[in-house]
């Protein structure tokens, strides 16, 4: 499970990633004259013609509202919307599709959580959190820390990237109220070891909240085994459409927890002295939900089922590796992070230049990266960069384009030599 891929249980045929990339329309596309290379993936991925047929389907043959109607167009989007429901569920191995809610955003949901909790927390408690954490996994916290006197306790990150267990179980105390953690850091590819975390919490009865952001696009996912509270994701990164989180939560939490938007359809009766809740996943949807996103999401989870989670990883595990040896080749070039198992993520730098010049000199070759402090400022902070470059690879990239990026890098250095 915290494994970026296993070798057992891949399929046999080869990886067809030229047929894959005509699924793409984007990828096709000239940059200053330069085929494109799309690097970017940690920060949103490209959109395959799957989901972009299904948005347009459910925009043009089935929209209407959902949960509210009586008439035929109602009824055909409320089923499209819950079938995407059982479709997230299945993708995340979910025991039941009531224990997932649609959001705006990964970092609604993770916001729904802290607000959820926050009742929960007296001053001097402890929510127990680790250094390369994104910061919408962060900056929540801090609310309670700012609002009910909580604690934030921070596992160490290793010179390698790497988490210990035995540091988590070093901050895990009696106060401890929550540990939040990411399934795979979007600045090191780190990949944390949620299964046991979830294991030694469990033992405290102590609830686990997972930022799978990045995991959910490289790692396959299966709630039930890692043993997690909850699971967060967002779809415009597996390939779907922006506007759209998803918040798997057991269901014995989301019952306990309050509702964090008020609205339409998260009530069951309204009068003027009294409010009766929905039951989850209603409870947290409040308003008109993100009705063809998630139709959308669905579509892009199907497709990335339909090539195979484990083939997919498999491929980025290859060009991570061969990435490494090509950038690792380049003279004052640095890469951040090295843990054994990391995802399909590079982070580095040129020495004496600055990310964002090394970005802009590469985009001129037609290679697109992020540069700066990829929301992750404690992280850069503790490796004592104050921005970096990130590689990250998605399901379509190939060798070639590595060696687009090692070439345009190297142009950058002579650049500004």
């Amino acid at each position: 499970m915290n494994a970026p891929f296993s070798s057992a249980t891949l399929d046999r045929q080869p990886y067809d990633v030229e047929s894959i990339r005509k699924d793409f329309p984007i990828l096709s596309k000239y940059v200053y004259g330069k085929p494109l290379v799309y690097l970017d993936n940690g920060a949103s991925a490209q959109k395959p013609n799957a989901m972009l047929d299904a948005i347009r389907h459910a925009y043009a043959d089935e929209y209407a509202n959902v949960h509210r109607g009586l008439h035929f167009l109602s009824n055909a989007a409320t089923q499209s919307f819950e079938n995407a429901r059982e479709t997230v569920r299945r993708f995340l191995n979910a025991p039941t599709p009531e224990e997932i809610v649609f959001t705006r955003s990964a970092t609604e949901a993770i916001n729904l959580v802290s607000y959820g909790f926050e009742q929960e927390i007296a001053e001097g408690d402890e929510i127990v959190l680790t250094i390369m954490e994104h910061h919408s996994n962060l900056v929540p916290w801090h609310f309670l820390r700012e609002r009910r006197g909580a604690k934030l306790v921070f596992v160490p990150v290793a010179e390698d990237g790497s988490v210990s267990l035995e540091d988590f179980a070093k901050a895990i105390g009696p106060r401890t109220k929550l540990v939040a953690v990411t399934h795979m850091s979007n600045v090191l590819g780190t990949v944390t070891p949620v299964k046991d975390i979830c294991a030694l919490a469990r033992e405290r009865n102590i609830p686990v909240l997972v930022d799978g952001s990045q995991g959910a696009v490289h790692l396959s996912v299966n709630v039930q085994e890692i043993g997690c509270d909850f699971y967060i994701f967002t779809g415009h990164k597996v390939y779907g459409p922006t506007g759209i989180g998803v918040l798997y939560g057991r269901r014995e939490r989301l019952e306990q927890m309050r509702p964090f938007n008020g609205g339409g359809e998260m009530i069951v009766e309204v009068s003027e002295d009294k409010v009766t809740y929905n039951a989850p996943p209603h409870r947290f949807e409040a308003g008109t939900p993100p009705i063809v996103q998630a139709i959308g999401l669905a579509a892009s989870l199907d497709y990335m089922l339909s090539i195979g989670r484990e083939r997919i990883a498999a491929h980025e595990h290859e060009l991570l590796t061969y990435a490494t040896e090509r950038l690792t080749a380049i003279n004052s070039l640095r890469i951040y992070g090295n843990a054994p198992g990391k995802g399909a993520i590079i982070s580095f730098d040129l020495e004496g230049i600055h990310s964002h010049d090394v970005a802009m000199v590469i985009d001129r070759e037609g290679v697109a990266v992020r540069a700066g402090t990829h929301c992750a400022q404690p992280l850069l902070k503790r490796f004592g960069a104050t921005s970096t470059c990130r590689a990250s690879f998605g399901l379509y990239n190939t060798r070639a384009e590595v060696d687009s990026l090692a070439e345009a890098l190297e142009k950058a250095r002579r650049f500004f030599a």
